[in-house]
C-alpha cells in the first residue's frame, strides 16, 4: 500500500459489495473512517464494517437509495453526526443491466441521482476535498468504439453521468473540490459483467481476448489511491485496464 488516507472520512455509494466493498476496506486499512453505503443488503454492508472495523479502522453502515433525496439527506446527516465533514465522496452506485429494469432507470441512477448525490456531499465539503467518480471504458468512451447492445443504456447514461459532472467543474473548483474519474476495463467478478455474461458472453470473452480483465482487488486499489493522490486539474482521469481503448484514444 503506497498511500495513506489517515483522518479522512470517505462516503462510497453501493459499498455492500464488489467495487464498493473492496474499497471500503482498502481505505479503511489505509486509515480513513468510512461510510459504507447500502440499498438493501444491510448485513453485507455490516460486514464490510466488521472488517475494517477488527484491521483497526474505523467504519459506518448507512442505508440509502441513491435515487431518493430524502433518503440521501437521512444518510449524509447520519455521516456528518459521526464523522463531520466529508472529505471525499466516492460514486460507486450504478444500475441499468438489471432484468425488467424501468428503461429510464439507468438514466436516473447514472446521471440524475450522481449528479443530485455530488451537490447534496458538496454542501457539506470543506476546501481540499475530492469526488471521485467510477465508470467503464465502454462507458467513457462511448460513442468512440462499438457497445454490447445489453450495455447500451449503462454505457449512454453514465456517459451522461460524467458529463454532468465535469461541467460541474468550476462550481466545484469555487468551493475547493477536485473531481477525479476512475474509468476501468470491464472488472473480472463484478455483478454487472455476471449479468452480462449472462445476456451475451461473446461480449466479455470479446474483452478477454485483449488480454487478462483487471480484477475487483485491482480496480478498488486505483480508486483507493485516487482518493488521496495529488492531481495537477481537476476532471483528472486514472485509467485501469483495456490497452487497446488507450492506445486508441488517450495515448495517441
Amino acid at each position: 500500500m503506497k498511500y495513506r488516507a489517515v483522518g479522512k472520512s470517505v462516503l462510497i455509494t453501493g459499498a455492500s459489495r464488489g467495487i464498493g466493498a473492496e474499497t471500503a476496506v482498502q481505505l479503511g486499512a489505509a486509515g480513513a473512517m468510512v461510510a459504507v453505503n447500502y440499498r438493501e443488503k444491510k448485513r453485507r454492508a455490516d460486514a464490510v464494517v466488521r472488517v475494517i472495523e477488527e484491521g483497526g479502522g474505523r467504519a459506518l453502515a448507512v442505508g440509502a437509495d441513491v435515487i431518493d433525496p430524502d433518503a440521501v439527506g437521512a444518510m449524509l446527516s447520519a455521516v456528518g453526526a459521526e464523522f463531520g465533514a466529508i472529505d471525499v465522496l466516492v460514486l460507486n452506485a450504478s444500475g441499468g443491466l438489471e432484468l425488467g429494469a424501468d428503461p429510464g432507470y439507468a438514466m436516473s441512477i447514472n446521471r440524475d441521482a450522481q449528479v443530485a448525490m455530488a451537490l447534496a456531499v458538496a454542501e457539506r465539503m470543506k476546501p481540499g476535498s475530492r469526488i471521485v467518480f467510477l465508470t467503464s471504458h465502454q462507458a467513457h468512451f462511448y460513442g468512440r468504439k462499438p457497445v454490447p447492445v445489453e450495455y447500451e443504456p449503462i454505457a449512454a447514461s453514465k456517459r451522461a453521468g460524467e458529463d454532468a459532472l465535469r461541467e460541474m467543474i468550476p462550481e466545484l473548483n469555487s468551493r475547493g473540490i477536485d473531481l477525479v474519474v476512475v474509468s476501468g476495463d470491464m472488472i473480472e467478478g463484478t455483478i454487472v459483467v455476471t449479468l452480462l455474461e449472462r445476456r451475451n458472453p461473446d461480449a466479455v470473452a470479446a474483452r478477454a481476448a485483449h488480454g487478462p480483465l483487471p480484477t475487483v482487488a485491482e480496480f478498488a486499489a486505483a480508486v483507493a489511491a485516487a482518493v488521496v493522490t495529488p492531481i495537477e486539474k481537476s476532471g483528472h482521469t486514472v485509467y485501469v485496464g483495456g490497452a487497446d481503448y488507450l492506445d486508441e484514444f488517450v495515448s495517441g
